[in-house]
């Protein structure tokens, strides 16, 4: 993942896809604190920092030592849990975090998420989405479940946010996808797909999800893909 996270398709892909979502909504602001809550090895930390402070938090010791690699402000601690103060945040975003295994309690989350918003606050969560995506990737990575957007828009929603748009992502190449996963699970094969592909592949599929950005930026929402984001305001 640290090798991955700045320069492969998927991840910078799906950045540009956050970033679409997140920076029409941000009101001006002199000082903006940023919390990345299951910041992995610390590269959208480097990304969110162009927005104001940003910090994170991660469980997992091998993250945080990555996250002191790349001189990101990073501290460990699980966000069923976190160390912070209520309303302590401007903007929150978790990328990939409350579907795992170590997340026993996907709604505890989400509220502690919400905890640490101030009035007014916003949330960007991102999920996999689809059960019938379910492969080895997600063997490997400890997934505990794929989301429906529904079912990501309601999880928000009951913890008192209101839930300002939720999309479906990397959604061009979901047939690709679905292809994959199924001849994976007919040939039985084990393992992550985090890695590169070709550097043709790596250019042409970064070009489609930027596309994605694109449309995502003038308010399309997409009817399915392999992700689910979804952006939320504290509104007490």
């Amino acid at each position: 993942m640290f090798e991955a996270e700045e320069r492969q398709w998927w991840y910078r892909g799906q950045r540009a896809l956050a970033f679409a979502l997140l920076e029409p909504a941000l009101a001006p602001a002199a000082r903006r604190r940023l919390l990345d809550a299951g910041c992995g090895t610390g590269y959208n930390l480097r990304a969110l920092a162009g927005l104001g402070r940003a910090s994170g938090v991660d469980l997992s010791p091998a993250a945080l030592a990555f996250c002191r690699e790349r001189r990101v402000e990073a501290l460990r601690a699980s966000v069923l849990a976190l160390p912070f103060a209520d309303g302590s945040f401007d903007v929150v975003t978790s990328f990939d975090v409350i579907y795992h295994a170590w997340v026993s309690d996907d709604r505890a989350a989400a509220a502690e998420l919400a905890r640490v918003l101030r009035p007014g606050g916003l949330l960007l969560v991102r999920v996999p989405a689809l059960r019938a995506l379910w492969g080895a990737h997600d063997v490997e990575v400890q997934s505990r479940h794929r989301y429906t957007r529904g079912e990501l828009v309601e999880l928000l929603s009951g913890c008192g946010l209101r839930v300002l748009r939720a999309t479906y992502c990397n959604s061009l190449l979901l047939p690709l996808l679905f292809a994959r996963r199924t001849l994976d699970r007919l040939l039985a094969r084990e393992g992550s797909d985090v890695g590169f592909l070709p550097a043709p592949l790596e250019w042409a599929f970064t070009r489609v999800l930027r596309a994605e950005a694109a449309l995502v930026r003038l308010g399309f929402s997409f009817p399915l893909g392999a992700s689910v984001v979804a952006l939320a305001q504290r509104v007490e």
